[in-house]
């Protein structure tokens, strides 16, 4: 017998149980189907920045996550050509939304703390989705296990591959030519860094570190792998081919940064190719389509060097969750509640994509650019990097996270 759910949400990455932990909140059940059998932790932390906090707090989880993570007071970048400061900027600032919040999260302790504040069972792991159908004004939903669901909402929060992401005819996101290593390093009495976020370019490379708490240090490294190959293709692979592979590339820095990487263990060492969606295809693309739309990676994949990813995938959760639940709230008054019904569920989500749509176009290609700037090679560019454009560049970070997604429900 097919299952029969009013809102299917595919996906239990932050866009996904984002968006369910808002619908909860307004009174409204949903079901999140994961095709892995636990909730998966990959890329060990990111940046929140004041935008995402604004999000977190809308759906009740800031305060609680504040406490496990200390904050960041501000940016400093380095050349690695010369081992001088380029640029320094403080995230002690108001902004036009209040002060600058800024912070390096724990996956792992954002995505745990989205579950526990869901209803039990609103999760349902091994369930990946295979195919989507149209039955009426409802989606069929086929797993691989044979079974289907119908749902009267579909939300694809399906990562860069999105299935639901390719229903609605996007295509599948663009490698950048870019590649990331990211390790995260536990020192048992402290690591005894300044609460800052500190970043390095240059010779071809990108690379930071930004500590959590008092004791866990995250870290990041971009680099373009050659064209040749030159046995880089192997390093995505081996753990301990992108240890080394990092240390040779730090250049003039600090020992203390590269005891960071030496102290990472191999487990917590994951590589990875940088994928965006070109900001051209989100002017025209059906971000929603009648019952169906999408959020987080399946929406905005874009590359880290904004700190952005996680913090837009929280903002479309609160987003989202306001304006299903508004379009959800609303009273039939003909007789075919169920036409009725589909047609505001169709208006709360177009309404949520044109929200998305401005927003989405620019921080992907913000990151983009900031990306292609910061790790280009050659001397001019590293003369103007590090003379000119560094400071502008420190600046956007703060510029796109002065942002407010608003509350859970329009006063």
């Amino acid at each position: 017998m097919d299952l029969v759910e009013d809102i299917v949400i595919v996906g239990a990455g932050i866009a996904g149980l984002t968006t369910a932990l808002g619908l909860h909140r307004l009174g409204y059940r949903s079901l999140v189907l994961e095709s892995w059998s636990n909730l998966r932790i990959t890329g060990f932390a990111f940046t929140t920045w004041t935008n995402a906090w604004k999000a977190l707090d809308a759906v009740g989880l800031g305060d609680s996550l504040r406490q496990q993570h200390g904050k960041l007071l501000g940016n400093v970048a380095y050349s690695t050509v010369s081992g001088l400061t380029t640029s320094e900027i403080s995230f002690e600032t108001k902004a036009t939304h209040g002060e600058h919040e800024v912070r390096c999260m724990k996956r792992k302790a954002l995505l745990e703390s989205l579950e526990k504040a869901l209803p039990s069972g609103t999760i349902r792991f091994s369930s990946k989705v295979v195919s989507i159908e149209e039955s009426g004004h409802l989606k069929l939903v086929h797993l691989a296990d044979g079974s289907i669901i119908k749902t009267k909402v579909l939300i694809g929060c399906d990562g860069v591959n999105s299935l639901v992401a390719n229903w609605l005819g996007f295509t599948k996101p663009t490698f950048t030519g870019r590649s990331a290593i990211r390790g995260y390093t536990h020192f048992n009495n402290g690591h005894g860094f300044a609460s800052k976020f500190l970043q390095f370019f240059g010779k071809g490379v990108r690379y930071g570190f930004i500590p959590c708490d008092d004791t866990t240090v995250y870290w990041f490294f971009t680099w373009t792998p050659s064209t040749q190959g030159h046995g880089e293709e192997e390093i995505e692979e081996n753990p301990t081919k992108m240890k080394q592979f990092v240390l040779s590339k730090l250049g003039i820095v600090p020992d203390k940064f590269v005891k960071v990487v030496e102290n990472t263990d191999l487990e917590n060492i994951i590589a990875s190719p940088l994928r965006y969606r070109r900001p051209w295809e989100l002017l025209w693309g059906n971000i929603s389509k009648e019952n169906v739309c999408i959020a987080g990676d399946a929406l905005h994949p874009m590359t880290p060097d904004i700190g952005q990813g996680g913090c837009a995938a929280l903002e479309d959760g609160v987003i989202l969750a306001r304006c299903l639940g508004e379009a959800l709230a609303m009273k039939g008054s003909t007789e075919d509640k169920g036409i009725e019904e589909y047609e505001r569920i169709t208006m709360g989500l177009k309404k949520y994509a044109e929200e998305r749509r401005r927003r989405s176009i620019e921080l992907i290609t913000t990151a983009y650019i900031v990306g292609f700037i910061q790790q280009s090679d050659g001397k001019v560019m590293n003369l103007l990097r590090d003379k000119l454009f560094s400071p502008y560049l420190a600046s956007l970070l703060l510029r796109r996270a002065n942002f407010d997604c608003g509350n859970l429900l329009n006063h």
